[in-house]
């Protein structure tokens, strides 16, 4: 267990027992990374996800009575309600754990009251997923806690139905699904039309992952991201004229794109365009792992990178310059915008024996250019959502 791990733990313990007692179960899970497949997901293409090794973190006993007493501790916050008066909370925290408990009962699954602390070492705001964490937590605290009998897909499910229904996010399944199926030193290479899935093996020997922050987010980012899903839809309409089978860019071949090239406007030719190679790289870069190749798998990085920018255009120019700091060192072997885009993180895949340097030279350069302090965060791929076993 890291001293992170441990230092969650140890705030959890004095926490429950401050405010309630002795709890019955420890559970973690995960925050997320995507190495590469962005905005593949609603195209029902393919993604290529890892848990991280900085988790939410969830301690959590039975009440006598139906009511939910939650306490966040990195927040100092608290909060209780009946369980069958569930609504939303201003504090926002409250409404992942609740979004579970309710989606629980509309499934018919009895869930009694219980006492839970959260907290965790995610980086909030980074694009870690810290939410789906939470999510992934609560509902295996509860499949444990109350003898649910729930699967993992199960789970997965319910924690999306729970941010889209309750919390009131659209998102789609992969931060749910890399949260509870991560597995050390793999990737999962996700479908994300069918969820089938496979590990690919990622050797991090000699390697670091290092994420740089811009801090920002630009105000473009919600409305663009469903600009660019209409606009793919409206190349997956106009291709089913002639191929009837097409029913999202993933059945749309690189020959079919010249057709497109001269049916819809350039924007929209740009949008597909980039899904559809992005789809074929994730495949080949899953062959790069197998043949443990990082170099060529990170050159698909900086291609994905240069996509997003061009012909997705969900970049800015935070990111941008990031990626170009990457590409201009001898020692990162591959870099590309994280996320939805207009601000966030870039992942960067970096040789060990230079990670401080690389990330000294990307603050000064970040600080020079943008006059903003640049986070960066260093992180391995780990497991998935478990109980943790206490000594």
């Amino acid at each position: 267990m890291s001293n992170e791990a441990a230092n969650c733990i140890t705030i959890l313990q004095s926490v429950f027992k401050t405010n309630y007692g002795v709890p019955e179960l420890y559970v973690k899970s995960p925050g997320r990374i995507n190495l590469i497949g962005e905005h593949t997901d609603y195209n029902m293409g393919f993604v290529l996800p890892a848990a991280i090794d900085k988790a939410i973190y969830i301690a959590i006993g039975k009440r006598p009575d139906s009511e939910i007493h939650l306490t966040a501790a990195d927040l100092n916050e608290s909060f209780s309600i009946a369980i069958n008066e569930l609504e939303k909370s201003s504090l926002e925290w409250p409404n992942y754990i609740m979004g579970i408990v309710q989606q629980l009962m509309k499934g018919g699954y009895q869930v009694g009251g219980f006492n839970a602390v959260i907290t965790g070492d995610v980086p909030l705001g980074a694009g870690l997923s810290s939410s789906a964490a939470v999510e992934c937590a609560t509902v295996f605290a509860l499949n444990e806690l109350f003898g649910l009998g729930l699967s993992k897909l199960e789970m997965v499910k319910l924690s999306q139905r729970a941010e889209n229904q309750f919390v009131g996010l659209q998102c789609g399944i992969m931060d749910m699904f890399a949260s509870m199926f991560g597995k050390a030193d793999s990737v999962i290479q996700l479908d994300c039309r069918s969820l089938d899935f496979h590990y690919s093996p990622f050797n991090q020997t000699g390697i670091k992952i290092v994420l740089l922050d811009t801090c920002v987010k630009h105000s473009l980012a919600s409305s663009e991201y469903n600009v660019r899903r209409k606009e793919c839809e409206e190349g997956v309409r106009f291709l089913q004229g002639k191929y009837p089978a097409v029913a999202s860019l993933r059945d749309v071949t690189i020959e079919m794109l010249e057709e497109l090239q001269v049916g819809v406007n350039g924007k929209v030719f740009d949008r597909c365009k980039f899904i559809v190679e992005e789809i074929k790289r994730l495949q080949d870069a899953c062959l790069n792992l197998e043949q443990n190749d990082l170099v060529a798998f990170g050159k698909k990085m900086y291609d994905t990178h240069e996509g997003l920018s061009k012909l997705y255009q969900v970049s800015c120019e935070e990111l941008d310059f990031l990626a170009d700091v990457a590409k201009g060192n001898p020692h990162v072997l591959g870099a590309r915008m994280m996320g939805g885009g207009f601000g966030g993180c870039t992942i960067n895949l970096v040789e060990e024996s230079a990670v401080d340097s690389f990330i000294s030279a990307a603050e000064l350069a970040f600080q020079k250019a943008f006059n903003t302090n640049l986070k960066s965060y260093i992180v391995s791929i780990g497991d998935g959502t478990s109980v943790i076993s206490i000594d």
